[in-house]
């Protein structure tokens, strides 16, 4: 399985959501919050191209975008396939 990231806030509600759904589906991921920390925001801007918004989910490296992205993969039937690359 490839390997899974999220850049999140602890109170972005987008953040939980995006987090509940790969919990429910039992994937593991690294997450990294940037709510306190301004380089590792700038770090996640540089590799999502510029988007300042939380979360920002990398599958395998790729940005996949964020909450409503995943989402969107999920119910088109893409997420595991993603996954599985």
């Amino acid at each position: 399985m490839k390997r899974v990231e999220i850049y999140t806030t602890r109170t972005c509600p987008f953040c939980i959501a995006a987090k509940r759904l790969l919990d429910q589906k039992g994937i593991a991921y690294e997450e990294t919050d940037v709510g306190a920390n301004p380089s590792l925001r700038a770090e996640m801007m540089q590799r999502a191209n510029g988007r300042r918004t939380v979360p920002q989910i990398f599958i395998g490296g790729e940005g996949v975008g964020g909450c409503d992205e995943l989402h969107a993969l999920e119910h088109a039937g893409k997420l595991d396939q993603m996954l599985a690359g």
